[in-house]
């Protein structure tokens, strides 16, 4: 799947709940079925700054495509970045690069966050970016 598909497939999936009590719940649920980073990963290099939880993220090139392994001590901020991972894993750098995050907007996501975690999401997007960037780089 492209990146675009899997975001208009979240972008449905969020659209059939109610109400954002069900929406973090579901997000909730995702973060139950992250990839998880493994634990000689979670150090301070791999710690996502600006984030108000620890996210930790791990990414390596496998055929010229980025896979994302992550975690966090909390279990919204644990959502959060596995809609990111599942957006962004098992793709070509260049198009995690050019990616845009609109469908965050059209979950709602941002606006039903606290100024804290929407900074949070904003330095999630950015460190896979930096991470698609080094490894597009190692391609050219």
């Amino acid at each position: 799947m492209t990146i675009e598909e899997v975001q208009n497939e979240i972008i449905d999936e969020f659209s059939m709940f109610e109400d954002w009590e069900e929406r973090y719940q579901y997000m909730i649920d995702l973060g139950k079925d992250l990839p998880l980073i493994d634990e000689k990963y979670k150090t301070e290099d791999n710690i996502i700054k600006g984030c108000q939880s620890k996210v930790w993220v791990h990414a390596n090139m496998v055929d010229d495509k980025v896979n994302f392994t992550a975690d966090s001590d909390a279990i919204i901020t644990k959502g959060i970045i596995a809609i990111l991972i599942r957006t962004f894993s098992n793709q070509h750098p260049a198009a995690i690069i050019e990616a845009n995050t609109d469908f965050i907007d059209k979950i709602g996501l941002k606006e039903h966050l606290s100024p804290t975690r929407a900074n949070g999401l904003v330095s999630m997007i950015k460190q896979l970016k930096l991470y698609a960037i080094a490894y597009q780089t190692q391609l050219s």
